[in-house]
C-alpha cells in the first residue's frame, strides 16, 4: 500500500511529464481504483471527528480520467460510452432495476440502492437506503443506517475540484428532494428537512437563540428545516437560505419521521451481479 502510494503521488506530481498511457502508469490507478471499489481503502473517513481526505486516492481518480478514453457499454436498452465502467458483481448488496453504480465505489453489505446514481469514489454504510432518483457525487461518504430520501443530491468532490467531501454520518435522515453539496456534512443522527440546500457557506441557526451554530454543518442528533434571512442589499431586502434547528434529540433517538423500515433492509443470501 505504501508502495503504491508513493507511486501514484509521484505520477501525480509529474503527470505532465510523464506517459500516463505506459503500463505501468495505468497498473498502479488501476490498482488505487480496485482498492476503492472493494472498499479497503475510502479517499475520505472520521478520524477523532474531523474529515481526513487521502489525497492520493483522489488523485488516483483525477489520473484514470485522464487515462481513460470513453468506452461503449450497454445500460438495459441504452448504448453509453463512458470512461467509468459500471460495477459488475456486488457483495450482499440489494440493487434495484435503473440503479447506475460505478467502478471505484463502495456499498457495503446490507445497504439498499433503489434507481439511482452513485459515482467514483464514494462510500455507502451498511443498512443505508439510497431511494429512488438519488444523486451520490463522486467520493462522498455516507455512513451506516442511512436514509437518503428520494430525490436527493449530494454533491461530488471533483469538478468543481473541493477540499474535502460531502459527509453524512450514520443514523441521519435526508429529506427529500435536499440538496449537500461543496463538502458539507450532516452530523450523526441528524434529519434534515424535506427540500434543504446545504452547502460550505449555508448558516445553520439555532431557532430557539438565533445563535449561528456553523456554516455547512448540521450538528450531530438534531433536526433542521429549510428556512431564510433577510439580507440588505443596494437593490433591496432579499431573503437568503439558511437552515434552521428546531428540535435537539437524545444521542440514539430517532425522529418520527425518520424510523427506518427493518423490512427492506434484509440482507440477501447471494452475490448479485449487474
Amino acid at each position: 500500500m505504501t508502495s503504491l502510494q508513493s507511486e501514484l503521488e509521484d505520477l501525480w506530481k509529474r503527470r505532465d511529464e510523464v506517459a500516463l498511457q505506459s503500463a505501468e502508469a495505468v497498473a498502479a490507478v488501476d490498482a488505487a481504483i480496485g482498492l476503492l471499489d472493494t472498499g479497503r481503502v475510502r479517499v475520505a473517513e472520521l478520524l477523532d471527528g474531523e474529515v481526513v481526505v487521502h489525497e492520493w486516492l483522489k488523485n488516483a481518480i483525477l489520473l484514470l480520467y485522464k487515462q481513460a478514453s470513453p468506452q461503449p457499454s450497454q445500460f438495459g436498452p441504452f448504448r453509453c460510452a463512458d470512461k467509468i465502467p459500471l460495477k459488475s458483481t456486488i457483495d450482499g448488496v440489494q440493487v434495484s432495476p435503473g440503479a447506475v453504480i460505478r467502478r471505484g465505489s463502495y456499498q457495503e453489505p446490507g445497504a439498499v440502492v433503489m434507481p439511482s446514481h452513485i459515482g467514483i469514489g464514494s462510500y455507502v454504510g451498511e443498512g443505508t437506503l439510497v431511494d429512488s432518483w438519488v444523486g451520490i457525487g463522486s467520493c462522498a461518504q455516507i455512513g451506516r443506517n442511512v436514509h437518503l430520501s428520494g430525490g436527493v443530491g449530494l454533491g461530488g468532490m471533483i469538478e468543481p475540484p473541493m477540499a474535502r467531501p460531502v459527509v453524512i454520518e450514520d443514523d441521519a435522515f435526508i429529506g427529500a428532494r435536499s440538496m449537500v453539496y461543496s463538502g458539507a456534512r450532516v452530523g450523526e443522527g441528524a434529519l434534515l428537512g424535506a427540500g434543504a440546500l446545504l452547502t460550505d457557506t449555508i448558516p445553520v441557526i439555532d431557532a430557539a437563540t438565533g445563535e449561528e451554530l456553523s456554516r455547512g454543518e448540521v450538528p450531530p442528533w438534531t433536526v433542521a428545516v429549510p428556512a431564510s434571512r433577510p439580507r440588505e442589499f443596494a437593490g433591496g431586502t432579499f431573503g437568503l437560505p439558511c437552515l434552521l434547528v428546531i428540535k435537539h434529540l437524545k444521542k440514539g433517538e430517532r425522529h418520527d419521521k425518520a424510523k427506518l423500515n427493518d423490512a427492506v433492509r434484509t440482507q440477501p443470501p447471494a452475490t448479485l451481479s449487474l
